[in-house]
């Protein structure tokens, strides 16, 4: 018999990517840890979404607060804003997906602990 504690009942998790598929959908991978080339790439490319969210959002602060600013440099603005909030958005729900996910898999490891604890019937504490 397999110890929960083997390999093959490792958890696999899937995340959101931040980037959509090319039809426009979400992408998801499949990983059982976050330290693999695609998690890091996907961490990375986040901190680059978010940093320059970060960016835009000083140009348009200033764009916004000239009374003079030209009606396409307002617009361009708001398009590149729009852009940059779908982006963080995306790192959100996937940042979220994971915590979530992370809280799942601690609370099943408290189920099997208590399990062993009370000799595997299966009765809380």
């Amino acid at each position: 018999m397999e110890q929960a504690d083997s390999p093959a009942h490792t958890p696999t998790s899937l995340r959101l990517l931040p980037w959509p598929t090319p039809e426009g959908k979400p992408c998801y991978l499949v990983t059982d840890n976050s330290g693999g080339y695609l998690s890091r790439l996907a961490d990375d490319l986040e901190a680059t979404q978010l940093a320059t969210g970060t960016d835009v959002l000083a140009h348009a602060r200033q764009v916004l607060d000239d009374p003079m600013s030209p009606y396409a440099e307002v617009r361009y603005a708001g398009i590149r804003l729009t852009e940059c909030l779908t982006d963080a958005l995306r790192v959100a729900e996937s940042r979220g997906m994971r915590v979530i996910g992370a809280r799942d898999t601690e609370d099943d490891e408290g189920t099997h602990e208590e399990a062993r604890r009370n000799g595997g019937n299966g009765l809380r504490s």
